[in-house]
């Protein structure tokens, strides 16, 4: 499967409106990716227990998407064959009057991925230059009125230095975009309203951020065009398709987890003496 064409490095020449939402590669159906799939989490199961075992370096997995498109389904599917004492999930909502207290970066650091382990943010820091741009939630915060002006753009500057520290520092930043159109978005709103089991995820807000798509859409092509650099690119996911969404996230994973390359710690002999003499003593039967 070729992520390649997803993956987005330098922003400049971005436009999202060149990504097609409803496009699932060479494959057909969800049938043809299922073997992919799981192949994909079987490797991926092997290389988390060794990066969780070596402590050298954390993996943090961001998703951004507009409602409805697939984001808790992509998380269940794509990490349930991980160790959950290695993987810590947070979803960033709307902050607590704590949070309003502090930066905007600082709910965050509080709950970054130690050594070894997996981070995945359902949203993230993203949401401070999303919704605050789209619904101008800055204009009554508490900050400097010299600030306020260029807040966007002083946050793009921001993200960018502040995942190049992650980098620098030994955590892996991937980013997800997942691509949905409006219609599906529609379509599956609707689908929560219809089926008892899924009322409980539809909300009426969900109708009123639906009033400001374009914005959103115009939103996320200039973060994203601000942000993605070598070291922490974004992929910008087809996700009309949940199966072939889930697909190109655990290539991406799997292919990202590689080049990371984790190996289990090397035993000295001492410890192999140690390990024999171990082996030993619960050899014996008394």
């Amino acid at each position: 499967m070729d992520i390649q064409k997803y993956k987005i490095t330098d922003g400049k020449e971005f436009v999202l409106s060149h990504f097609d939402t409803k496009e699932t590669g060479e494959f057909e159906s969800a049938d043809d990716t299922k073997k992919i799939i799981e192949k994909n989490l079987e490797a991926i199961t092997e290389l988390q227990s060794k990066l969780y075992a070596e402590e050298k370096y954390a993996l943090l997995i961001i998703f951004q998407a507009m409602d409805a498109a697939g984001k808790d389904s992509a998380i269940k599917h794509v990490m349930s064959g991980v160790n959950p004492q290695g993987v810590d999930v947070h979803n960033f909502k709307q902050p607590s009057a704590e949070e309003l207290r502090h930066d905007y970066l600082w709910r965050v650091f509080k709950v970054l991925p130690e050594q070894g382990k997996i981070g995945i943010f359902n949203r993230s820091h993203y949401e401070d230059v999303l919704i605050v741009k789209v619904r101008k939630l800055y204009e009554n915060q508490k900050m400097p009125d010299y600030c306020k002006e260029d807040i966007i753009e002083n946050r793009y500057k921001q993200i960018r230095n502040f995942e190049d520290h992650l980098w620098e520092n030994g955590i892996i930043t991937v980013k997800f975009f997942l691509n949905i159109s409006k219609e599906k978005q529609r379509e599956r709103f609707l689908e929560r309203i219809n089926q008892e089991d899924k009322n409980w995820k539809f909300s009426t807000s969900d109708i009123e951020e639906r009033k400001y798509w374009d914005d959103y859409q115009e939103a996320y092509e200039s973060a994203i065009r601000a942000t993605a650099t070598e070291n922490n690119p974004w992929y910008i996911v087809p996700a009309d398709k949940k199966w072939y969404t889930r697909a190109v996230v655990s290539e991406t994973l799997l292919q990202v987890m590689q080049k990371i390359n984790p190996q289990y710690p090397v035993v000295s002999q001492n410890q192999k003496e140690m390990l024999a003499e171990c082996k030993r003593q619960l050899s014996k039967k008394n």
